[in-house]
């Protein structure tokens, strides 16, 4: 089998599913290839340098999650669409928050989507700033509630039983700290719920800035 860049790209996303981000190493993904380590280096200079072509591997494949933006959208229901096919995409794959935060997305098309999604916002009555400012808040608060979503989950249906509810009201004092052990069974439960209601706390504060 001849090695390109995009075979490598494809076995690594497999091995992230097997071993999570921090197990990736170039040595398994050689092994999972069966090919020597330094066989990886013609492509990519470094783990992270592959770990960028992964993200952008993903965002590409994935793109259309979000919809494009278009007349018959507002820019508030594109937003919501933004976040929530973003969610689903990092879902996808185990750390699949972890791998996107930091990377550099390599493949210039790219671009394509992000001028349209400003377009939308500036029709719309926000400052290039501004509309700068709303789809980064939307994408860090994504990218940063899916990596606490996938401590939790590291995949679809196996939690990690660090994070059992009951284990941890045992560990805090309710005379003490009567709402802080409550807090347990709302901030490990109802996922989907808490970060819709997130992402609607972030379009309502762009509402005021829209003109």
């Amino acid at each position: 089998m001849a090695l390109d860049r995009e075979i490598v790209v494809r076995t690594a996303l497999r091995v992230l599913d097997e071993v999570g981000l921090e197990g990736l190493t170039l040595r398994k993904i050689a092994a999972a290839l069966d090919v020597q380590a330094p066989a990886l280096y013609w492509h990519f200079k470094n783990k992270q340098a592959l770990i960028d072509e992964m993200a952008t591997t993903v965002f590409a494949d994935n793109v259309h999650e979000f919809g494009l933006p278009s007349a018959d959208r507002t820019w508030d229901e594109w937003a919501a669409s933004y976040g929530k096919g973003l969610r689903r995409m990092l879902l996808r794959y185990r750390d699949g928050a972890k791998m996107f935060s930091g990377t550099y997305l390599t493949d210039s098309a790219l671009y394509a989507p992000m001028e349209l999604a400003l377009q939308t916002f500036t029709a719309a009555g926000f400052t290039l700033p501004e509309a700068i400012r709303g789809l980064a808040t939307i994408y860090y608060y994504t990218v940063g509630f899916t990596i606490e979503e996938q401590a939790v989950y590291p995949r679809l249906g196996e939690r990690n039983p660090q994070y059992d509810s009951a284990k941890r009201a045992e560990r805090i004092d309710s005379a003490k700290f009567p709402l802080a052990q409550a807090a347990g069974a709302e901030l490990f439960s109802d996922f989907d719920q808490h970060f819709e209601q997130g992402l609607q706390l972030i379009i309502t504060g762009l509402r005021l800035k829209a003109h």
